[in-house]
């Protein structure tokens, strides 16, 4: 199984949000909520929030591709948000909330990018598609509270 284990990060606005709806899916084995694509070491929660880190909030994981395609992933990447808001999910703004697609390899860049292409060309949005493909960079998770925040939630009762 060791070799079927892939990592995939996205960006979607809040990474609660994110790391919930992947964990529903059968095949990703493990998620993290944190931060990538900033020039700032080891940032924390605060100084993300702050904008000045260029960081964005992301969900990182693992995926069994016997059992899930990177492609799926990506369907569902471009379902739980919109893709055409620039800094911008619901009611969270700021540069750390961008959709952005995170690489961690040559064949997830290609199939990320006609992903996009094949979306921007269905008309499904009205309006031109922001999302961002860059490869990944250092991962940094965020504070314990925020991992698996909704699942810490039902069972607190909230």
């Amino acid at each position: 199984m060791q070799d079927t284990l892939k990592k995939a990060t996205f960006g979607a606005g809040c990474f609660w949000h994110i790391e919930e709806e992947f964990k529903k899916l059968t095949g990703v084995m493990s998620t993290s909520v944190g931060f990538m694509g900033g020039d700032f070491k080891n940032p924390s929660y605060k100084d993300v929030c702050t904008g000045a880190t260029g960081h964005a909030e992301v969900v990182h994981f693992e995926y069994d591709t016997k059992i899930i395609s990177y492609e799926k992933l990506l369907e569902v990447f471009w379902n739980i948000h919109d893709p055409t808001t620039l800094n911008k999910q619901g009611p969270d703004i700021g540069t750390q909330y961008r959709s952005i697609i995170f690489f961690h390899n040559e064949e997830q860049e290609k199939t990320a990018n006609a992903s996009k292409i094949k979306l921007e060309k269905s008309g499904k949005f009205k309006n031109k598609i922001v999302t961002e493909i860059k490869p990944a960079q250092d991962f940094y998770k965020a504070e314990e509270y925020h991992q698996q925040y909704f699942e810490k939630q039902k069972k607190c009762g909230i």
